[in-house]
């Protein structure tokens, strides 16, 4: 026998084992054993080294997801993720560093806004983010409508660009967390995105190789939201907060509303241009309410004694006087774009337009935010298949919120597309509004505040 035929005999050996055991795993979950951590870290490090195909570990999340982790289990499985990668050693950067993670949302660009603000008033950001998640935006695909700009640093160059620049943006590294990896994409496109252990996992895992001194969540609740039920939603917080501080992690967390879009662009190049916009100081109502919630809770995370009003003086200051679109602006040239694309803006654009105007006078009372990231889907801006490519320009841009008062035929929205469904896309935005004849009133955009007093 060769030994080129001897090596792919032991490889299919393996991944007969491994085949087995990833079954039997799944068959006594849905049967209700609780799975110990060898078990766990077992079916993870399997898939990681390719195994065992996608549609068991499919299957095996699946179960997860609809029996639910005990306490221990969902420990054993976060340190899975992590299994095999290695952890940021951050005593090399002077002073504490934070972190924070959103759980996603329609419109949402808190973390192009509150890096290169926290990181401006003074305290590094190391930030490890991910792609799009169902009809939520994913950081990193925004970030790839920047000509140049590398979403992804080596782990040897995270550290100094902290120390040369303030901040890191960039995808998560097979090098840290090589388990939710793998798993990440494949949550995706089975289902099983919404599950609480399986999203208190993947966040977590990645905060654990990153290590930072403070931790801010966002948890969305409300129709836009992967939680959509508030019971939930808090239930997916205290989990996080729980499951963070069980590996010795100093988190707070905010709940926050997504009732209806955050902010008014949605789509990845048109979200960057938001972003760009209040990092030069315009306040989005609604956008820029929870990213100065977000923002004061980061720099109270790693200085106790700061007061509320403290850092809101820290953060305005930063706004008013450029220094946080500065931040951003040397970050990414520092991770590769060119700095005249971004004071030009010369990102991205769709060559077509479509408008969604109001059937009626009246005011705005629902601007249902699923029908329009599922509108972005249509035209191109998230991906409704694995692998498949986007249209950095493609998206939707709100004209309105809750709240305003519209005349008839006024523009609610705008499409920007190349190709996709535009009928359809158009039918679900015109949809997504409702016009009342009385005035309402928007639920806050900060709904509870976990770990800190006040915001």
């Amino acid at each position: 026998m060769s030994p080129v035929s001897s090596s792919r005999d032991v490889r299919e050996i393996k991944d007969t084992v491994a085949s087995a055991r990833v079954i039997d795993s799944t068959n006594r979950k849905r049967a209700g054993a609780v799975l110990d951590a060898e078990e766990i870290a077992g079916v993870v490090t399997d898939f990681v080294h390719d195994r065992i195909p996608d549609y068991q570990m499919a299957a095996w999340l699946a179960t997860i997801a609809c029996t639910g982790l005990s306490t221990a289990e969902l420990v054993a499985l976060t340190r899975a993720y992590t299994v095999g990668g290695g952890h940021l050693d951050l005593s090399e950067v002077d002073g504490a560093v934070v972190d924070k993670h959103s759980t996603g949302g329609v419109g949402d660009t808190t973390t192009l806004i509150v890096v290169p603000v926290v990181a401006a008033c003074g305290v590094p950001v190391a930030k490890m983010t991910g792609r799009a998640l169902g009809f939520t935006g994913g950081t990193l695909d925004k970030l790839e409508s920047i000509k140049g700009l590398r979403t992804s640093v080596p782990v040897g160059e995270i550290v100094p660009m902290l120390k040369s620049v303030g901040m890191v943006i960039t995808g998560q590294s097979a090098d840290l967390t090589p388990g939710d990896g793998v798993t990440y994409a494949l949550r995706d496109v089975t289902g099983t995105v919404e599950s609480i252990p399986l999203i208190a996992a993947s966040i977590i895992s990645k905060k654990v190789a990153v290590r930072a001194d403070g931790l801010v969540l966002d948890v969305k609740t409300g129709a836009g939201a992967l939680i959509q039920d508030r019971d939930r939603a808090v239930r997916l917080t205290e989990t996080m907060l729980d499951l963070a501080r069980a590996f010795g992690l100093s988190a707070r967390a905010v709940l926050s509303d997504m009732s209806q879009p955050l902010g008014p662009a949605v789509g990845n190049a048109l979200e960057i241009r938001q972003a760009l916009a209040v990092l030069r100081g315009e306040r989005i109502p609604g956008l820029w309410e929870l990213c100065a919630a977000v923002c004061r809770l980061m720099l109270r995370s790693v200085d106790p004694l700061l007061t509320d009003e403290q850092a809101t003086a820290r953060i305005e200051r930063v706004l008013d006087d450029g220094s946080a679109y500065e931040m951003f602006v040397r970050w990414a040239v520092a991770q590769g774009a060119d700095a005249a694309v971004l004071e030009a803006e010369r990102l991205p654009t769709a060559a077509h337009r479509l408008v969604v105007r109001a059937p009626e006078s009246g005011w705005v009372t629902r601007v249902e935010p699923r029908a329009v990231g599922n509108a972005g889907l249509l035209l191109g801006a998230g991906r409704l298949t694995y692998d498949a490519p986007l249209d950095h320009g493609a998206g939707v841009l709100l004209r309105h919120r809750v709240g305003d008062r519209v005349g008839k035929g006024d523009v609610l929205a705008e499409l920007f597309y190349d190709r996709g469904d535009t009928d359809t896309a158009r039918t679900l935005v015109a949809s997504a509004f409702q016009v009342g004849d009385r005035a309402v009133t928007a639920p806050p955009v900060v709904r509870q505040i976990f770990g800190a007093e006040g915001v």
